[in-house]
């Protein structure tokens, strides 16, 4: 075994890693770019080595420096973890050269399974189903049409050397095919270098199961189950499941066994992934899969396998790049229970999936427990940057049965809370809340077909939900033991109503509050409410609103609240007239976000001549559009951002340079 492995990845993966190199008494070294010098994967390991700019291809991808940083610190092997260099050749082939070992297969198997024609050819040889299509090497579109009518519509359009979706076309009928050729094409040489596309039958109602496979230097291989990853939104996995929903025992052992031949049938060593797409319109059979791909590396969704055998798959992978056999036979590799896997992105549903960046205010989650599990490269505080992949975290958990793990995940995530930055969490709450999810309906179209369901939609905070604000604003923690330090508007004699003013998606919503003897009274909206804090511990609040109990977590940041009530999370902006950016009632020519938005029109540019009170800039944000002004006259000396760009709150956006006297 080895005494020290570097780790060629960053985020949750690296830090998975690290965790069981620990465990096993193997010294770590990380590898970071400049974007990542505070990244938890290098607080983790035990040594960590700077190389290079933020960019992946200053760092992440390159194998020279990489291979340096192991030769230099004395580290055995590489981890390639997953994406970066993991499925590269080259890479496998300078380390042997270099004299690291390269935890993954050799170089040959990860040639023979990257490009899918290639694959797929090999696999028919080796009596591996595949789906009908067309993979030869004339790529006149004629022939490629004449293909696809023989196959019969609807087809896939696939860039050979493609993946997550780019390069791929669904063709319904024949006369659409020859323009959807030319755009896959187009793509695909601009995302691949490579135009070289198949064409294959497109299954109706799609399953998509893959089976994790494992193969040592001594010629044995064996299969760990399969996991279903049909929840997929254009193409990228949103969550997966093992063991597969609904498959029948005579079909798990056929895929297990038609992974094992491929595997085999391509000389592999170490931890693989046989991607299959099963037709399931007619329920599954032993009969009903065909191969699509091989991930020649551990994947994202590993967890979910880990938790249904009790093994530790980074471990057989360093046990079998170390050169031991497999640790167990086929019939030793038990199967227990049910998992389930979300990845807890950084990015606003509402916007179309838009990607988010900025600083972790707020992160929790449950304890861990033998029913739930967390993987991340992130803790509370850390920053998600604009560079990388926006996850956040793996929220994986386990049961006894598929419904138990159903009810295990709906409970992680009403117990998980995210603030600082906008992210998929009520969207994952709402799959799990799904009857169609429940039922075990699923096939690769899901969220897709029920995405009104799913995408939360854009409305008005509840009542109770400003309520929880107002109460967060007026009510203290009681932790001061001086009565004296509290906010609360307690008053001898009379009575106080004030007004705050919040802003949500309909706009701003003045909140009329009178104190009362046990509690306040709340105009929202024209009408009367009565509500009372029953219990706060920080964060948690039990509030009794209109006579029924109402518990949150309320997440205050400076002006911003991030509030999470029973799976919805609800986003609310405090306005404070003479604080907000814009209304600078110091004289100061710094013109701040009030919140997070986009930057939807810019009106003024460096050297211009403003007036005090004139229109700078248009701010959208909360579904609505707010004019920034000049707070005094003067020359524009800076404009810190683009029209367009996405700014988070409290950026600098422009400064003004005051008239002299």
């Amino acid at each position: 075994m080895f005494d020290k492995i570097l780790i060629a990845n960053r985020g949750e993966i690296a830090c998975r890693i690290i965790e069981t190199a620990r465990r096993s008494g193997i010294a770590t070294v990380a590898v970071y770019s400049e974007a990542d010098s505070a990244a938890r994967h290098v607080r983790l390991a035990d040594e960590a080595h700077l190389i290079g700019g933020a960019a992946a291809r200053e760092s992440y991808l390159c194998a020279e420096k990489l291979i340096e940083v192991a030769q230099r610190t004395g580290a055995q092997a590489i981890h390639p973890g997953y994406g970066f260099l993991s499925e590269n050749a080259e890479f496998a082939e300078a380390c042997e050269k270099a004299g690291v070992v390269f935890i993954g297969p050799g170089p040959e198997s990860i040639r023979a399974m990257g490009l899918k024609d290639r694959a797929k050819e090999l696999m028919a040889r080796a009596g591996v189903p595949v789906v009908p299509g067309y993979q030869g090497a004339d790529q006149t579109p004629n022939v490629l049409k004449a293909e696809a009518d023989r196959i019969g519509y609807p087809v896939l359009i696939k860039a050979v050397a493609g993946g997550g979706g780019k390069g791929m076309r669904l063709v319904e009928k024949a006369e659409e095919f020859l323009s959807a050729l030319e755009s896959c094409q187009r793509e695909a040489e601009a995302a691949f270098g490579n135009a070289h596309v198949l064409v294959e039958k497109f299954l109706a109602k799609p399953r998509h199961i893959e089976v994790q496979v494992f193969a040592d230097s001594h010629g044995e291989a064996v299969y760990l189950y399969e996991r279903d990853c049909s929840l997929q939104r254009r193409h990228q996995k949103v969550v997966e499941e093992a063991p597969a929903p609904g498959m029948p025992e005579d079909m798990r052992r056929a895929m297990g066994q038609a992974a094992v031949k491929a595997a085999k049938a391509i000389g592999y060593c170490g931890a693989g992934t046989i991607e299959f797409i099963v037709d399931s319109s007619k329920g599954l059979h032993k009969d009903s899969f065909y191969f699509m791909e091989m991930n020649t590396r551990l994947q994202v969704e590993h967890p979910v396998t880990e938790l249904i055998t009790g093994l530790d798959l980074v471990d057989w992978q360093l046990r079998i790049a170390a050169g031991e056999r497999l640790p167990l036979t086929q019939d030793q590799i038990p199967l227990d229970g049910h998992a389930f896997e979300v990845r807890l992105y950084a990015e606003d549903p509402t916007s179309g999936f838009l990607p988010q960046t900025g600083r972790l205010h707020h992160f929790s989650t449950p304890p861990q427990d033998q029913h739930f599990r967390l993987d991340s490269g992130v803790e509370e505080g850390d920053e998600v940057s604009i560079h990388y992949d926006p996850m956040i975290a793996k929220l994986i958990v386990w049961d006894r049965d598929r419904p138990g793990a159903l009810r295990q995940m709906r409970r992680v995530l009403r117990e998980t809370a995210v603030a600082g930055l906008k992210t998929n969490l009520e969207f994952l709450g709402r799959i799990f809340d799904h009857d169609a999810f429940a039922k075990g309906d699923v096939d690769t179209g899901f969220i897709s077909r029920f995405e009104q369901d799913l995408i939360p939609q854009p409305g008005p905070a509840w009542p109770e939900i400003l309520a929880l604000a107002v109460l967060n604003e007026l009510v203290p923690d009681r932790s001061s033991a001086d009565v004296w330090d509290w906010t609360d508007g307690w008053r001898m004699n009379m009575a106080l109503t004030s007004t705050l003013t919040f802003v949500d998606q309909q706009g701003k919503r003045d909140i009329e509050v009178t104190y009362e003897e046990n509690g306040f009274r709340l105009l929202i909206d024209g009408r009367e409410h009565e509500a009372c804090v029953a219990e706060r511990r920080g964060e948690d609040f039990t509030i009794l609103f209109d006579g029924h109990k109402v518990q949150a977590k309320v997440i205050r940041d400076g002006q911003e609240y991030t509030i999470f009530q029973d799976g919805r999370v609800f986003y609310l902006h405090h306005y404070l007239p003479g604080a907000e950016a814009g209304e600078d009632m110091t004289g100061s020519g710094v013109i701040i976000t009030p919140m997070p938005g986009r930057l939807s029109r810019l009106m003024v540019a460096e050297g211009d001549r403003v007036e005090a009170g004139q229109p700078l800039l248009v701010l959208e944000a909360m579904k609505m559009e707010h004019t920034l002004k000049a707070p005094l006259a003067g020359t524009v000396e800076q404009v810190a951002a683009q029209e367009g760009e996405q700014v988070t709150d409290g950026q600098l956006l422009v400064k003004i340079t005051e008239d002299e006297a």
